[in-house]
């Protein structure tokens, strides 16, 4: 029997210290599904995805994770400054222990899928622009081939252009090797091309989810019209409009 795999969260609560950060938080993410979480700052949605995702000790309720293999982007690339773009994104490979050889092959492959050129192979952190680095993280999260994939904001500093080649690159990966994806954003816009659900998690007076919205319309078919057309829907829905607080006052 095959194993299913799926991301199930039930019951979730975290503090820290005794600021209590996050409530009764359920959902589930299956394979091939991509799931986002929207709010403000400072709502916990950092925190409930780095519970997920086993960065931080879950305190009470369940997190069933039974995806066979995890990635983390950031929202900063993060990037080893002693280490070349090609080192970089063989770092998890190594940790595996594939040899050096096919490590490097791995990652001078996606590499190029990743819009980098072979001038840029032997570059540092350094010398590399906002966007090659975090094509670089992209890279070396999705080099290792994962089930899963935990995304912290990472489109949020990219110009438009960069925003949606990597945001196409990701839907081939879901489409392809049927990738799973948990990822936080501000974003409306974001969250409605990439997501198959879109969680609202509000901040006041905890972190919880207040409301949840599916989008049954296939990813390659959600183009600029479709997404602009269902952010209006989003922003004139009364929850959103609370837990973003743009109601006029």
């Amino acid at each position: 029997m095959e194993k299913i795999e799926e991301l199930k969260v039930e019951n979730l609560s975290f503090s820290f210290g005794f600021k209590e950060i996050l409530k009764n938080i359920n959902f589930k993410l299956n394979k091939g599904e991509v799931v986002s979480i929207v709010g403000p700052s400072g709502g916990g949605k950092t925190t409930l995805l780095h519970l997920c995702a086993k960065l931080l000790t879950l305190e009470d309720g369940k997190i069933r994770n039974s995806f066979n293999s995890s990635s983390f982007a950031f929202q900063e690339a993060r990037l080893l400054p002693w280490k070349n773009v090609i080192d970089n994104i063989a770092l998890g490979l190594r940790a595996k222990n594939i040899k050096k050889e096919n490590a490097n092959d791995l990652a001078k492959n996606i590499a190029l899928k990743f819009g980098l050129q072979i001038d840029d192979f032997e570059k540092f952190p350094k010398d590399l622009s906002g966007g090659m680095k975090q094509r670089v993280s992209f890279a070396r999260a999705l080099v290792l081939n994962p089930s899963v994939l935990f995304l912290d904001e990472p489109f949020s500093a990219l110009d438009i252009g960069l925003k949606k080649e990597l945001q196409s690159l990701l839907i081939e990966e879901i489409n392809t090797n049927k990738l799973s994806i948990l990822f936080i954003t501000h974003d409306l816009m974001e969250a409605i091309k990439l997501s198959d659900e879109i969680l609202v998690l509000k901040a006041e007076p905890v972190g919880h989810i207040v409301k949840s919205f599916k989008i049954d319309t296939p990813r390659e078919k959600r183009d600029d019209s479709f997404v602009y057309e269902q952010t209006a829907k989003l922003l004139s829905d009364e929850y959103i409009i609370n837990t973003f607080e743009l109601g006029f006052k």
